[in-house]
C-alpha cells in the first residue's frame, strides 16, 4: 500500500502511475444502429473466447453493415436495445440479437480500453448513460379525453412536444410530461405537418385531444388511422434527455428500441412439471397477424400441468428454457421442449398482446421485460 510522501510530491512514480491509469486510456463506449433486410445479416459475430473477458465482436464482414456502422474486430459489448449485456450469459446475449429482428442499438467498447477499465476495477454498467429508452404507451381514453395535448413549432414537420395533463390517462399510461411524439398506432409523425398532425388528433373520434401552435388546415392526403382508433391509441414517446441522445448521434428512435414496462400487454412465465399424462397442450404451426410463421398453443386440457401453470388456449410461444425460438421450425420447437424429459419453461404471451407487438413492428417481444 503506498502511503503520501511529501518530499517525494508529484514526481513520486506511484502518484505518476496512478494519475496514468485513472481513467487514461479508457475511451468512451460507441453505439450504433444496425438496420437490416429481412434476408440481410447484421454483419459481426460474437464471440466468447478463452482467456479473453466479455463478449467479442468478431468476424466483421467487409463491406457488411457493421462495418459500415463502423464496428471493429475485438470490440466489447456493452449494451443491447439499452439492456447491460455485460454480465450476462453468452447465449443469452446472443438470443437477445436474434430477437430483436431487423433492428439492433449496440453499445461496445474497444478492446484496450475494455481491458483498461476490467484492470482498473470500473463498473462498466456506469459509463453508459441511464436509460435511453423511448417509451411504447398505450393510452385509454376517460370521458374528458386523451389527457395531453400535442405543440409544435411553426412551420417545422415533424417535431412534436406533448403537454401532459396531470392524472390524466396519458399520464397514467406513463407518458412523460414534455416528450415528443415519434409515433402513433405504428405510423411515424415525421413527415406530418402540424396541420395534418391537427386532422389527425381531432377526428371526432379522438375527442379530448388538444392542439397548439400551428394552424390546423385541411389535407386531402392526411391519413385517417386515428379515427379507427375509437377509445384507445398508442404513441411511441421520448424524453428531451432521450430524444438528444440519439438526435446528437444521427440515430432514429423506433419502437423496436422501446421500453414497454408501461403496457398492459405481458409476456408470461409457465414452469411445468410433466404428470403421469404429460404437459396437457397441443403445440401447433400457424401465420401470426403479421403474415410471419409462429409455434401456438392449443388445446389445454383441464387440471393437468398446462392449464395449472396458466397456459391459455392461442398462446403464442415465444423461448423455451429462456431461450428464443425465433428462426426455428416447428419440429425443432418440439425437441426443444422435450430436451428435458420431465419439466420444461415457456415464455407465452396471448393473442391479444402478440396482435398488438406485430402492429407496432416491436418484433419478437420476448426480450421486452426490464
Amino acid at each position: 500500500k503506498f502511503e503520501f510522501n511529501p518530499k517525494d510530491g508529484i514526481d513520486n512514480p506511484a502518484l505518476s502511475l496512478t494519475e496514468d491509469t485513472d481513467g487514461k486510456g479508457v475511451g468512451e463506449p460507441r453505439f450504433y444502429l444496425l438496420s437490416k433486410g429481412s434476408t440481410e445479416t447484421f454483419g459481426f459475430c460474437l464471440h466468447e473466447e478463452l482467456g479473453c473477458q466479455g463478449h467479442v465482436i468478431r468476424q466483421v464482414e467487409l463491406g457488411g453493415l457493421a462495418q459500415r456502422r463502423g464496428l471493429q474486430d475485438g470490440d466489447r459489448l456493452l449494451q443491447v436495445n439499452g439492456h447491460f449485456v455485460d454480465h450476462m450469459d453468452h447465449r443469452r446475449v446472443v438470443q437477445k440479437i436474434k430477437a430483436s429482428g431487423n433492428q439492433v442499438l449496440l453499445a461496445v467498447l474497444d478492446s484496450n480500453s475494455y481491458e483498461a477499465a476490467k484492470a482498473l476495477g470500473r463498473d462498466l454498467s456506469q459509463m453508459l448513460p441511464g436509460d435511453i429508452r423511448p417509451r411504447l404507451c398505450r393510452i385509454m381514453r376517460d370521458k374528458s379525453g386523451f389527457g395531453f395535448s400535442v405543440s409544435s413549432p411553426e412551420g417545422i414537420k415533424g417535431t412534436f412536444q406533448l403537454s401532459v395533463r396531470q392524472d390524466g390517462p396519458a399520464e397514467k399510461a406513463g407518458v412523460p410530461p414534455g416528450s415528443w411524439l415519434l409515433e402513433v398506432n405504428g405510423a411515424s409523425v415525421r413527415s406530418y405537418s402540424h396541420a395534418q398532425l391537427a386532422r389527425k388528433v381531432c377526428a371526432p373520434s379522438t375527442a379530448g385531444w388538444g392542439t397548439r401552435g400551428g394552424n390546423i388546415a385541411e389535407h386531402p392526403a392526411f391519413p385517417i388511422q386515428l379515427k379507427q382508433s375509437g377509445s384507445k391509441v398508442t404513441l411511441l414517446v421520448a424524453s428531451s434527455a432521450v430524444e438528444e441522445f440519439y438526435r446528437l448521434r444521427g440515430l432514429r428512435i423506433t419502437a423496436a428500441l422501446a421500453d414497454t414496462s408501461w403496457l398492459p400487454f405481458k409476456v408470461r412465465e409457465l414452469h411445468m412439471v410433466k404428470g403421469p399424462a404429460g404437459y396437457g397442450f397441443l403445440l401447433k404451426e400457424d401465420d401470426c397477424s403479421s403474415g410471419a410463421t409462429g409455434q401456438f398453443l392449443w388445446d389445454v386440457d383441464a387440471g393437468l400441468p398446462a392449464e395449472q401453470a396458466g397456459m391459455k388456449e392461442g398462446d403464442r410461444l415465444l423461448a423455451v428454457n429462456g431461450e428464443s425460438i425465433e428462426g426455428l421450425d416447428h419440429q425443432q420447437t418440439v425437441l426443444r421442449i422435450r430436451t428435458h424429459d420431465d419439466q420444461v419453461t415457456l415464455l407465452v404471451i396471448d393473442p391479444a398482446g402478440d396482435e398488438f407487438y406485430q402492429s407496432v413492428s416491436f418484433g419478437d417481444p420476448v426480450w421486452s421485460r426490464p
